[in-house]
């Protein structure tokens, strides 16, 4: 995601709060491998500026005025090949947030109460390509999966989900499976017995023929279609 290599992670903020958008930028110029590219203060606003500075990593505001984060989110991720990845940022830990940004197609989620250097981190591993659940969103994510009666926690898979999903040979399958319960690479390694460069291909392959950007997209995926369920 990140362009040439050394090349600084370019980074668009958009928030609609102008003191938000100058602590951030703050904290990030002063790191040698991230640049701020621009600013926008409501949803529209993003979405322009997204497409004209072509950013690696957006930090998204949920609440904005006029269009959303979650529908700029929506619209940035959905430009297809190189969109840059999105990082929800907010003030709100609330589900109904959560599970709309990661349907919009976010890439990670984070509290603004969390610390520097975890923002800093999150961007570096969004620049990577990588996707961002912390361990309690992920517990959350299952435990909304497994409410039953509630509409996030029950399977519609289509006929696409089906054909893309018998592309998957049975380790990619496996795969699939051990990212739904948010385990590492590290961890899906020593499951299955591989080295992490071999399992790292088989995530790559796995996202590529289920047409997702990230692992926490195959988190979802994987609920949303009954690959797994919740307790399994």
């Amino acid at each position: 995601m990140n362009g040439a290599p050394g090349a600084p992670i370019r980074v668009l903020l958009a928030d609609d709060q102008h003191l938000v958008r100058t602590g951030f930028r703050i904290i990030l110029e002063v790191e040698d491998d991230i640049e701020v590219v621009g600013e926008a203060a409501d949803g529209e606003r993003a979405v322009t500026v997204a497409r004209a500075t072509r950013p690696d990593v957006v930090l998204m505001d949920v609440e904005m005025p006029g269009m959303d984060g979650l529908e700029a989110t929506r619209r940035i991720t959905g430009d297809g090949a190189g969109a840059p990845a999105v990082l929800i940022l907010t003030t709100f830990d609330r589900d109904d947030y959560l599970f709309a940004a990661l349907r919009a197609g976010a890439s990670g989620f984070l509290l603004k109460n969390g610390t520097p250097e975890e923002l800093i981190e999150a961007i570096q591993v969004l620049a990577r390509g990588d996707g961002l659940l912390a361990p309690e969103i992920t517990r959350r994510v299952i435990s909304t999966f497994a409410r039953p009666g509630d509409p996030a926690g029950t399977a519609h898979r289509g006929p696409d989900a089906d054909a893309a999903l018998r592309e998957l040979t049975p380790r990619e399958s496996e795969v699939l499976v051990l990212l739904a319960a948010g385990a590492s690479n590290a961890e899906i390694a020593v499951t299955m017995h591989l080295g992490e460069a071999t399992v790292k291909t088989h995530v790559s392959r796995v996202l590529a023929k289920l047409g997702l950007r990230d692992r926490v997209q195959a988190v979802v995926f994987a609920y949303e279609n009954g690959v797994v369920r919740p307790g399994r």
